[in-house]
C-alpha cells in the first residue's frame, strides 16, 4: 500500500495514512490509518503520550490506563508523565495501574481477579488506538461500569467524535487531519455499491492485502 508520512507541529510525531477501499469486522472505511510507530516506538509514543496529558492536568486523577488495541507502550508513557506532573499523586497509591483486557467469545471484556482490584472504586483512562464507530470504546466503558469503576475519559490517538456514552473522547488527531475520511456501515459503503474491491482487512494488529 502506498502509506503516506503526514507532518504535525511536532517533529517527532507523525500521521501515517493509505487511502482506498479498508473493511474491519464491522465498518468499512477509505483509510488506514497506521499507528504501528506510535505503539512501538518510544520517542513517538512519548509524543503522544505529552500531547494526551495536557489534556488531562485539570482534570480527576487517574489511577488505572486501560489500554486496548495494543497501545500498553503509549499507556505506559502517558502514566510516566502523569506521574512527573504529580497527576498520580491526589490517588491512594500514588502511582498508575497499566491494564489489558482479555476477550471472551462473544468479545466482551473481561479480567480475572487479581486484575479486578486495579479497576474496582477506581478512576479509570480508556486508552485506545481510534474510536470510530465507538464499537470497541463502548464495550472498555460497560467493562469498567460492570467492575465498578469510574471512567474518567477516553483517549484515542485517532477518533471522530469527541463524546462516547456520555464521556469525553481526547484524540491527537482527527479529521481536521484527514477532511475527507469517512467510515460506512458495512452494509452501507458506497464503495461496495460502486464495485471497488477491498484493499486489505484492518484490525488493531495491522492490515492483510487482499
Amino acid at each position: 500500500m502506498n502509506m503516506v508520512k503526514l507532518p504535525t507541529k511536532r517533529s517527532d510525531l507523525y500521521l501515517r495514512v493509505a487511502r482506498g477501499h479498508f473493511a474491519t469486522s464491522h465498518s468499512h472505511m477509505n483509510y488506514y490509518i497506521d499507528i504501528t510507530m506510535q505503539k512501538t516506538r518510544l520517542s513517538e509514543a512519548t509524543a503522544l503520550a505529552q500531547e494526551f496529558v495536557a489534556t488531562y492536568r485539570y482534570s480527576a486523577p487517574v489511577d488505572t490506563i486501560l489500554c486496548l488495541d495494543g497501545t500498553e507502550v503509549i499507556g505506559t508513557c502517558i502514566a510516566n508523565e502523569m506521574t512527573k506532573m504529580e497527576l498520580a499523586n491526589m490517588n491512594l497509591h500514588q502511582t498508575v495501574y497499566i491494564i489489558t483486557p482479555e476477550h471472551t467469545s462473544g468479545s466482551q471484556l473481561l479480567f480475572r481477579e487479581n486484575i479486578a482490584p486495579m479497576i474496582k472504586g477506581k478512576n479509570v483512562l480508556i486508552l485506545a488506538a481510534s474510536v470510530v464507530t465507538g464499537f470497541t470504546a463502548r464495550g472498555a466503558i460497560e467493562a469498567v461500569k460492570y467492575y465498578d469503576g469510574n471512567v474518567t475519559g477516553i483517549a484515542s490517538v485517532f477518533a471522530t467524535v469527541t463524546e462516547c456514552e456520555g464521556y469525553p473522547v481526547t484524540s491527537v488527531f482527527n479529521p481536521k487531519d484527514l477532511p475527507d475520511y469517512a467510515s460506512y456501515d458495512s452494509h452501507k459503503c458506497p464503495m461496495c455499491r460502486e464495485g471497488k474491491k477491498i484493499d486489505a482487512l484492518i484490525n488493531s494488529h495491522g492490515y492483510s492485502k487482499l
